[in-house]
């Protein structure tokens, strides 16, 4: 892929210089601008997102949610690993909450745990699931439509809703069946 956008780049480069060398410059300075505001903003919402998060950790809430979403997270992923169900279920709350770069330290937590049982289910089953990324509230994205100037930044949820929570089961549902046929 970075070939390819690579090659994009580079003509359009071309491109603007030979139609309109004068517009080369602010073309470039503005999508520069672009680029620091948008990263600046992704990074404004991840840093309290993960700080939210780890002060929820600290307070021991993370254990709460780990005990209420346990017995659900222990069957979907065949595991009754703590360590690695502790993980999951923040890692399937962070993308719940559409702070997908939020869960993944959460991710590699719970791989590792996973990774150490060998169990290879679960870690494919949190790989397509994250892929997927079943978001109830698309934060990131709604803060990102925020920043840009959208008149209604939240009118992104329920197509969001609907189209993640449609993937998620899609994929999730063929791996598991995929899965048990393989077994057969």
């Amino acid at each position: 892929m970075n070939a390819v956008f690579g090659f994009i780049f580079i003509v359009s480069l071309i491109a603007l210089c030979v139609i309109s060398p004068a517009d080369f410059l602010p073309a470039m300075l503005d999508g520069a601008e672009k680029s620091l505001t948008t990263a600046a903003t992704l990074f404004c919402v991840y840093a309290l997102w993960m700080g939210l998060g780890n002060v929820a950790e600290k307070c021991s809430l993370t254990k709460g949610a780990t005990k209420l979403l346990k017995p659900l997270s222990g069957k979907l992923f065949k595991t009754d690993n703590p360590e690695a169900l502790e993980g999951i279920t923040l890692n399937l709350s962070c993308n719940l909450l559409g702070i997908g770069g939020a869960a993944t330290p959460y991710a590699v937590r719970a791989v590792n745990a996973l990774e150490k049982d060998k169990n290879e289910f679960a870690q494919k089953l949190l790989f397509i699931i994250n892929a997927t990324s079943i978001q109830i509230l698309p934060t990131t994205v709604i803060a990102l439509r925020a920043a840009a100037g959208s008149a209604a930044a939240s009118d992104i949820f329920a197509p969001s809703l609907i189209c993640t929570a449609f993937s998620t089961v899609f994929a999730a549902g063929i791996y598991i069946l995929g899965c048990r046929a393989w077994r057969r």
